[in-house]
């Protein structure tokens, strides 16, 4: 059966192990041919912080995050349409941009690059949700 054809149309996203489950959200919520993601944070797998201090590793971090909780859905980076990226130090744009580079593709994705006073965890720099489009024919993935 289709997500579309579930109950209410909404599939939790979840990984093994699902880093954000404990916390009562999901990684994300697939809705018809849309995947909206929950902010993505420097996490491992167990919710350790990744990359004290160093914003790049960070930044990674949080994409391949983002990435796993879109392939999950039937999505995938390649499939961003908006993408909201926080970070603590707007200094970290450049930073971002060449990240940006080496994962997004043409058409690029809408985005907003915004600086807050804080995130969840004092420790991280950065945090990234999206909306990415699934793929034809994913309705069997989740």
């Amino acid at each position: 059966m289709s997500p579309a054809g579930r109950p209410g149309g909404r599939v939790r996203v979840t990984a093994d192990p699902d880093w954000y489950e404990s916390a009562g959200i999901s990684l994300g919520i697939r809705v018809g041919d849309l995947v909206f993601t929950s902010g993505q944070a420097p996490v491992d797998e167990h919710g350790g912080t990744v990359g004290a201090g160093d914003f790049e590793a960070q930044a990674r971090q949080a994409l391949a995050q983002l990435s796993t909780v879109l392939t999950r859905a039937g999505s995938g980076l390649d499939r961003l349409v908006k993408v909201t990226v926080f970070v603590t130090d707007m200094a970290h744009q450049d930073v971002f941009a060449r990240l940006r580079a080496e994962c997004y593709v043409a058409p690029f994705p809408a985005e907003s690059f915004v600086q807050v006073a804080a995130l969840a965890d004092p420790a991280w720099l950065i945090e990234i949700e999206a909306v990415g489009a699934v793929e034809p024919g994913a309705d069997d993935v989740l």
